[in-house]
């Protein structure tokens, strides 16, 4: 993606007059807000969270490879379907940078985090809920793409405490990267997904499967 990011920012780009001066304060405020609270947030343990380890065990590794960025939009008046038009648009950014000659499995942790400067909190569960409605299993079965919504207010809660709630970001944004085989802990409420992961990683599903189950009593005797 190195030669299509010039409207997209590393988390060290907004310390750099230069790369965010173009950019209405609103935008450059709103990305610093995110970009702090990964810093503080996402990265970092949490007491509640249930499990050691990063809130996202995923950011670290693009942060340090330098694959995370983020983007600004707006949404003004308009609705569902520009959202969607705005989020698609990353998602085939996204697929066409793994297109491109890359060293590695870099872009396998590429992320842009598209922060919609102008949306308020209230609305933008509304919004976002309808967004994924329409765009989520399809991506995910043809691409293996997956989004995420965050926003103020947001109700979802981590997978290891039912207490705690992850995806309150100081402004609503939606990432977009490639899904991973651990995603299938946030899909056993979710039949279609799950399939389409099984699907999707095969062998590798099983062995993930079982790892986790490795970990737990459930062959404990109880006689």
């Amino acid at each position: 993606m190195s030669t299509q990011t010039t409207d997209l920012f590393l988390l060290e780009d907004l310390k750099e007059n230069g790369r965010t001066a173009d950019l209405a304060e609103r935008d450059r405020s709103a990305l610093n807000a995110v970009a702090d609270w990964i810093k503080a947030f996402i990265v970092r343990p949490h007491a509640e969270l249930g499990r050691p380890g990063a809130v996202c065990p995923f950011v670290p590794t693009s942060l340090e490879r330098q694959r995370l960025w983020l983007a600004p939009e707006h949404v003004g008046d308009g609705g569902v379907a520009d959202v969607i038009d705005v989020i698609n648009a990353y998602k085939r950014r996204l697929l066409n940078a793994k297109a491109e000659p890359v060293h590695g499995d870099d872009t396998n942790y590429d992320v842009i985090v598209v922060v919609f400067t102008d949306l308020p909190a209230g609305r933008a569960q509304a919004v976002f809920g309808d967004v994924m409605e329409q765009i989520a299993v399809p991506s995910y079965a043809e691409d293996g793409i997956v989004f995420g919504p965050f926003y103020d207010g947001n109700q979802g809660t981590a997978i290891y405490n039912r207490g705690f709630r992850p995806f309150q970001s100081p402004v609503p944004f939606m990432f977009v990267r490639y899904g991973v085989v651990s995603d299938w802990k946030f899909f056993l409420d979710q039949p279609e997904f799950l399939a389409l992961w099984a699907r999707r990683y095969g062998e590798s599903a099983t062995h993930a499967l079982a790892a986790e189950l490795r970990r737990l009593p459930w062959n404990a005797r109880q006689d």
